[in-house]
């Protein structure tokens, strides 16, 4: 294809993203081209907009952002094997070697030569894109429509923090009622915990967080900062007195942090996946050693491990993500958009591209693709 797409890029060195028409993708022997039908914005690409200390460091403009989403493959190259025209797929954005140490033991989302989709290479904030046929996960559109599809990618973040332990019985506490950390409420609460607690101090997540099955709900900022009465006393309360089996801290604050070593059980499991930015200053001994704790310090999801989870926990409607959807819109409107998020106004934005290009499917499911009914406000609630 040598036709011009539209794409939302970062092209300069500030705050901000523009929306250009740039060349379709030409893709290499072992890539395939992806027309998006939606995308999904994340964390990272807030990051990016607002231009703050990591990306500064991280990006290198200019660059097509995105790397949540999922489309039809309309271009495959000479050596692919795997992925036909007109497959409905999603990708794992993480592009990993396949040769280092981490790669050949299983450990691929640890890879320290990985590329990341949006990142570190063009990504999915247009209205194709091209991706290698290793990293195409292939979805069942009966199943998953485009806007939960493209969801697997951040929902498996989830997937690998919540499940990397045995939680059915247990008690959770979720602390940051973010995209990942409602996302972990909701498998917490399908796996079978025996309660479900969640922490935020953002009123419009906590009713998100009910939404998706926690049965209470503490805001920090009610509770007094030290002594008696603090949010740590309010989630022992409301676990019979006892600490929590489970602390999924989900946030990155230091003082949510600080809340999860202390109110977690002797015994206790922290999971600490919230990425803090700057360091945090834990006492050891009282909080760890003397608790006897095991924390997992975790990143990302097992490559492809966590998707197949993933799939059958979307795909037959055991999670449903759609009170998440706070709103569709379309590329033109994501940087107008990005407020909402930066504000805490919204979960999560999805992305509908307006092709100006034929469809890459026939039929219903085209039809469905091009419906200008799934644009606009979503109210699953």
């Amino acid at each position: 294809m040598t036709d011009m797409m539209k794409a939302v890029r970062k092209v300069s060195a500030e705050p901000g993203l523009v929306v250009e028409d740039i060349p379709i993708p030409t893709i290499g022997a072992e890539d395939v081209l992806v027309q998006v039908e939606a995308a999904g914005i994340c964390g990272t690409d807030l990051h990016i907009w607002s231009w703050d200390r990591w990306s500064s460091r991280r990006i290198k403009p200019p660059l097509t952002l995105g790397h949540e989403f999922a489309g039809t493959v309309v271009e495959v190259g000479g050596r692919v094997s795997t992925v036909r025209v007109g497959d409905y797929v999603s990708a794992e954005s993480h592009i990993t070697c396949g040769m280092c140490y981490q790669c050949r033991t299983g450990q691929a989302h640890m890879c320290p030569n990985t590329q990341i989709l949006g990142v570190d290479r063009e990504g999915g904030f247009a209205e194709f894109v091209a991706v290698p046929e290793k990293v195409i996960w292939r979805n069942d559109r009966s199943k998953m429509p485009p806007e939960i599809a493209c969801l697997q990618e951040p929902f498996g973040n989830a997937v690998f923090s919540t499940m990397n332990q045995d939680i059915t019985g247990k008690s959770i506490c979720v602390l940051g009622c973010g995209p990942i950390g409602l996302f972990s409420v909701g498998i917490a609460k399908a796996s079978g915990a025996a309660q479900v607690l969640a922490s935020d101090v953002n009123p419009f997540r906590l009713d998100l967080a009910k939404t998706m099955g926690a049965s209470r709900v503490f805001n920090p900022t009610e509770y007094a900062a030290d002594g008696d009465g603090t949010v740590v006393d309010a989630i022992v309360d409301a676990n019979g007195g006892f600490g929590v089996d489970i602390m999924l801290e989900m946030s990155g604050a230091p003082s949510a942090i600080t809340t999860a070593f202390r109110a977690v059980r002797n015994g206790g499991i922290v999971v600490l996946f919230g990425i803090p930015s700057k360091p945090v200053e834990i006492d050891v001994a009282e909080n760890m050693i003397f608790k006897n704790l095991t924390v997992h310090s975790l990143n990302g999801r097992r490559i492809f491990d966590t998707w197949y989870k993933t799939r059958w926990l979307l795909g037959e409607g055991v999670v449903d993500l759609r009170p998440l959807i706070t709103r569709t819109i379309t590329l033109d409107e994501i940087d107008a958009s990005m407020p909402l998020l930066q504000e805490g106004k919204a979960c999560k934005l999805v992305v509908i591209p307006e092709h100006k290009h034929a469809p890459a499917t026939t039929g219903p499911a085209a039809e469905r693709v091009r419906d200008p009914n799934i644009r606009g406000t979503i109210t699953h609630r």
